[in-house]
């Protein structure tokens, strides 16, 4: 089980351990060596690509990590603030041994997390990051920085990662006249993803795009799209998008203002694709947390749905394993796999932006498509995320109340892989029995723990 790393990294509160100098360092040089030996074999540079959302303790870190870069023999390349996908793309194009982000994702300014790419541009696997823990704790000192290494910023390589994002857009779509909503969080994206937009044409009403390192995510971005909605309606726009902190999470509105989840994406992406005869094995990955309308949806127009554990990094494993061309969360992290081999926020709201384009209609259509069951998601503070098989008699209470649903409904309880958090998740036709069995899940889970279990 992972000591250090949760389902996106490593992360914490800054300057709290994890994320303190020795660790980080450690953490650098750690990674490095063992990132080393899996991947000799694909000749890579000497580079480490680093980027950074707009977090205040971004900087600091990555000094850190620089340290312990160098001391394993390698360089530490900065590209500035930039989404998480772009150091993706960057560690494929420039060949570097691995790309580090250094992001907290969606959680609030004062949270912060390193995550890692292979030189393929994937999130590296579980088992690497038990080496990595492993050596982590083994380490003692890290050695001295290398002769001839070098920490060096080089922001001029995220032009390549904008030509690529406007290379995916299809070239007979004209956005002259097309008005766009663009909420970059105050993050990642707050000059990138304007700057694609307003470059194929579009016309962009661009919200929350001056971070202060503090400001990052702040009721604003992917988890808080109200105010993005709402500038979509009331501007008449074609469509509103929503990033979160690192620019790899999309959520949307149609012209109504009514928010398109990953799931309503994943829906219209997966039939245009089918309709194209480009679904790999008629397969759309999704996680367990995905509503139950969608995967009913997919099932009824012959796209099989393949459900994995929560975390881009299992969909990405999901998809890799089958071959298959689309898969992603419900929180916004989507996977163009025949196009990238990363969840990218502005990937997706322009693959989103060309299916509505070409299908004639409003956005509102892809929000029609089909009818999203009523679900309750509750989370559980926690101080201690006990294995939920250790807790006794809790698993049985929730197989008896999935069981009284009578088919029409479903029950997942699991621990939050970032958060100290419990997450309960009921969904079911009847609003009413969902809520209070959602209500009865999260009472009988607290009794136990103050019980002692």
């Amino acid at each position: 089980m992972a000591k250090y790393f949760g389902t996106d990294g490593v992360r914490a509160v800054a300057g709290q351990f994890p994320l303190v100098e020795d660790f980080i360092t450690k953490l650098g040089y750690c990674a490095l060596k063992e990132i080393e030996k899996q991947y000799a074999s694909y000749h890579c540079t000497k580079d480490v690509i680093i980027a950074e959302d707009s977090r205040a303790s971004g900087k600091e870190i990555a000094d850190y990590l620089a340290k312990g870069i160098r001391a394993a023999g390698y360089n530490a390349v900065h590209i500035g603030i930039a989404p998480t996908p772009a150091a993706s793309y960057i560690t494929q194009q420039e060949k570097a041994i691995c790309g580090i982000v250094i992001s907290a994702s969606h959680n609030p300014a004062e949270f912060n997390g390193i995550k890692f790419f292979s030189c393929q541009g994937s999130k590296i696997p579980e088992s690497l990051e038990e080496q990595i823990e492993s050596e982590i704790d083994k380490c003692k000192v890290v050695p001295a920085q290398k002769e001839g290494t070098s920490f060096t910023y080089k922001k001029e390589l995220t032009d390549s990662y904008v030509n690529f994002l406007k290379s995916t857009f299809p070239k007979d779509i004209n956005l002259k006249d097309v008005k766009i909503v663009l909420d970059c969080a105050n993050g990642a994206s707050y000059q990138i993803a304007p700057k694609v937009f307003k470059e194929l044409g579009a016309q962009t009403i661009v919200l929350n795009a001056e971070p202060d390192g503090k400001n990052i995510n702040g009721n604003c971005g992917a988890l808080h799209t109200k105010g993005m909605q709402d500038a979509t309606k009331s501007n008449g726009a074609f469509i509103g998008f929503s990033f979160d902190g690192d620019a790899d999470r999309l959520i949307a509105s149609d012209e109504q203002g009514r928010q398109l989840d990953g799931d309503n994406v994943i829906a219209a992406a997966a039939l245009y694709l089918k309709d194209k005869k480009q679904l790999k094995g008629r397969k759309a990955v999704l996680t367990i947390m995905a509503n139950l309308g969608l995967i009913n949806f997919l099932k009824k127009n012959g796209i099989e749905p393949v459900l994995t554990k929560v975390g881009d990094k299992y969909v990405f494993e999901a998809l890799a394993k089958e071959d298959l061309s689309i898969g992603g969360e419900t929180s916004g992290h989507i996977i163009f796999r025949n196009i990238s081999q990363a969840g990218d926020g502005i990937l997706s709201a322009l693959q989103l932006l060309s299916i509505i384009k070409y299908s004639g209609k409003p956005a509102s259509a892809v929000k029609d498509m089909w009818v999203k069951y009523p679900l309750k998601l509750v989370p559980v503070k926690v101080e201690k995320k006990t294995p939920l098989e250790q807790i006794d008699g809790f698993l049985p209470y929730v197989d008896k109340l999935q069981e009284s649903m009578g088919g029409k409904g479903r029950i997942v309880v699991r621990y939050s892989g970032t958060e100290p958090l419990l997450r309960i998740l009921v969904e079911g036709e009847d609003k009413a029995v969902v809520e209070e069995t959602a209500s009865k899940v999260a009472d009988f889970y607290l009794s136990k723990i103050k019980a002692g279990v």
